[in-house]
């Protein structure tokens, strides 16, 4: 079965950095759940603050039935997270295996 690529980019303000990354280290241990092959998140080279969460589901099925929001925690990382961005900077990309 094809599997799924999602990435979301975004940039975390200047002063939150201390915040996000002590956030971010919880949220990819919470972050687990049945049909995620993988996720991981990276700064951009060159761009501090520049981040792209990066998650790889095992179908296609798997990602329209994901929903974060399941884990009470997890909902409130991300909820924390999405304080701590700079607005308008969210991107998000989703790619089909062929």
């Amino acid at each position: 079965m094809a599997k799924v690529l999602f990435t979301v980019h975004y940039e975390i303000k200047n002063e939150k950095r201390n915040d996000f990354l002590s956030s971010i280290e919880e949220l990819k241990s919470l972050i687990k759940a049945d049909g995620i092959l993988s996720y991981s998140i990276f700064e951009s080279k060159g761009k501090k603050n520049h981040f792209e969460e990066v998650f790889i589901f095992d179908s296609p099925e798997n990602f329209e039935n994901y929903d974060d929001s399941e884990n009470e925690r997890v909902a409130i990382l991300i909820s924390k997270i999405e304080d701590l961005k700079v607005t308008g900077t969210t991107k998000y990309h989703t790619s089909f295996e062929v």
